[in-house]
């Protein structure tokens, strides 16, 4: 399975779950998550995606460290599986609709 793959369905499972996963550029700020995903009571969580397997590069920790340290919800996700378990402690949070 390819990132690619798994970043299409990242974005079909939060829009399913009432929000959208926008892709994330940040000129200059290179290592930015992939994904900034919004959802429903203004609730906002940064994605980075994998291959399965894969780890973030040390550019990317970094900057997933900066967004945590601002209070940011960052996940690293490298499979369908990741996903899944992503939306559904969203529902179990009361973050988006069960």
């Amino acid at each position: 399975m390819r990132e690619k793959e798994i970043e299409a369905y990242l974005r079909t499972a939060v829009r399913e779950a009432g929000g959208v996963a926008f892709k994330f550029v940040s000129p200059g700020n290179d290592g930015v998550p992939d994904r900034l995903v919004c959802l429903p009571g203004g609730r906002v969580a940064f994605v980075e995606l994998k291959a399965p397997g894969k780890g973030p590069r040390p550019l990317q920790i970094h900057q997933i460290g900066r967004l945590k340290q601002l209070g940011f919800r960052v996940e690293v996700i490298d499979s369908k599986g990741q996903v899944d378990d992503f939306v559904e402690g969203l529902k179990q949070d009361g973050i988006c609709p069960a």
